[in-house]
């Protein structure tokens, strides 16, 4: 079955354009994986991308995750409330352009709606931006979380790209 799928890619080019949102409670804290560990990276993948249709990754083997996540441009971030995983940012650091993509993020299903969300994305682009970073990009779809666009805007960023794709989904 074919179907239409809007996409949107968004950028955020001063870190005094980021609207930033609150810590939703005190215990909760951003954590870069270092050393990478794909095992963090394959569980969040799998667990939040189930909704939203992310299903190229599914058939890499270890190995292709391990080699993924030893390349230094690739950074990874948790967000934890105490020993509880909540959610997770994939960035790709490109310093020589000063730009960085957030390649994956989201929060697991049982976070939705408790501000989560807006925290771990303001705290991603805040990190960016003091690496010298002058551009946090991403894109999003239609088959991402109903509220991702909206929370992407929330935050500052502005869409500069918009396409319509036709995807064969089975």
């Amino acid at each position: 079955m074919n179907i239409k799928v809007e996409r949107n890619y968004l950028e955020i080019n001063s870190i005094e354009d980021l609207n930033y949102s609150e810590k939703p409670v005190e215990n909760c804290d951003l954590k870069f994986i270092d050393p990478p560990d794909f095992q963090i990276n394959k569980f969040f993948y799998k667990q939040i991308g189930k909704d939203h249709r992310w299903i190229d990754r599914l058939v890499w083997d270890d190995q292709k995750w391990i080699k993924y996540l030893e390349n230094t441009k690739v950074k990874t971030f948790i967000l934890q409330e105490g020993e509880y995983l909540i959610g997770y940012c994939e960035q790709i650091f490109h310093t020589e352009k000063k730009s960085c993509e957030i390649a994956y993020f989201g929060i697991l299903k049982e976070y939705y709606g408790k501000k989560y969300g807006g925290y771990l994305l303001s705290k991603s682009i805040e990190n960016s931006f003091t690496k010298g970073i002058e551009r946090v990009w991403l894109h999003t779809c239609s088959l991402d979380h109903e509220f991702a666009l909206k929370n992407y805007q929330a935050r500052g960023m502005k869409i500069f790209k918009s396409e319509t794709v036709n995807l064969n989904i089975n």
